[in-house]
């Protein structure tokens, strides 16, 4: 069941690398396959670390379903998004401005 109108809103907060990515990726493969979830959107105020399996998991989540990023984005977050290119690629929303919440 979708939180609100279609949405599944997962908070993260830590590090996310190959050793720690598991149980994330299984709470977003879960929402991905709910029913009524149209839209996945993953709160990333908290990242402190992501690696190459994070934004691998970041691209297959996007093209599995809606998804979009709640920032504001932490710095390393940013940096890897703008180095690699996928900034313009995934969907990033800004808390602050009352898009998302």
């Amino acid at each position: 069941m979708p939180d609100r109108d279609g949405q599944r809103v997962v908070r993260c907060a830590g590090e996310f690398d190959f050793s720690t990515l598991a149980p994330l990726q299984a709470v977003c493969d879960a929402a991905v396959t709910a029913a009524g979830v149209e839209r996945l959107a993953l709160d990333v105020r908290g990242i402190t670390f992501g690696d190459s399996t994070f934004l691998n998991l970041l691209l297959t989540l996007n093209r599995a379903q809606d998804l979009r990023l709640v920032g504001p984005l932490p710095r390393q977050l940013a940096r890897l998004l703008a180095v690699t290119g996928t900034d313009r690629v995934l969907t990033i929303e800004d808390a602050t401005d009352g898009t998302t919440e």
